[in-house]
């Protein structure tokens, strides 16, 4: 079973560093991403979004304005022929969460809900340090999208790819 583990702010949309996605106005996708995830759907039997989102444990945003956000995406993402199986989001405002990145709650939620899924045969994709570290807890292969690190010698990362498309575009 092939399973592929994103994460959402930096992979399939833009960030909006020192602040939250908020509205769907708000929430631009990635340019290729649409694409990518059309790519990935072939490739994948299971494709998870893993996020923290600190915004609604904060009070900024409800958690019913976040599941909008998300059912908008996943309408834009499947009209364009890509899928996700289920968005797991940690809205806990601690770092020690069990569910928040690095942490391994979400992968181990996602592999309970779907009992096929082996985390030593996934990948996870993200841009950051901490997406990294939530990979390697797993025991998952990693993958480091995005510039946001000028060297790209990042030890936890397995791989490095401009973006998903171009990861996409590699399998």
């Amino acid at each position: 079973m092939k399973t592929l583990f994103l994460d959402r702010d930096g992979v399939i949309n833009r960030e909006r560093p020192g602040d939250y996605v908020k509205t769907r106005a708000e929430f631009i996708f990635l340019p290729g991403v649409l694409e990518a995830l059309a790519i990935l759907n072939k490739h994948f039997d299971r494709i998870f979004i893993v996020s923290n989102q600190r915004g609604v444990g904060k009070g900024i945003m409800t958690r019913e304005t976040l599941d909008d956000i998300h059912a908008w995406m996943l309408q834009e993402i499947n009209a364009a022929g890509g899928r996700i199986d289920k968005i797991y989001v940690c809205t806990d405002i601690n770092d020690h969460s069990f569910h928040r990145k690095p942490n391994t709650g979400m992968a181990l939620q996602a592999a309970n809900d779907f009992p096929e899924v082996i985390l030593t045969e996934s990948i996870m994709v993200g841009n950051s340090l901490s997406d990294m570290e939530f990979g390697k807890n797993a025991d998952m292969q990693t993958v480091l999208v995005g510039d946001k690190y000028a060297e790209k010698n990042v030890p936890l990362a397995d791989y490095f790819f401009k973006d998903l498309l171009a990861f996409a575009q590699h399998l």
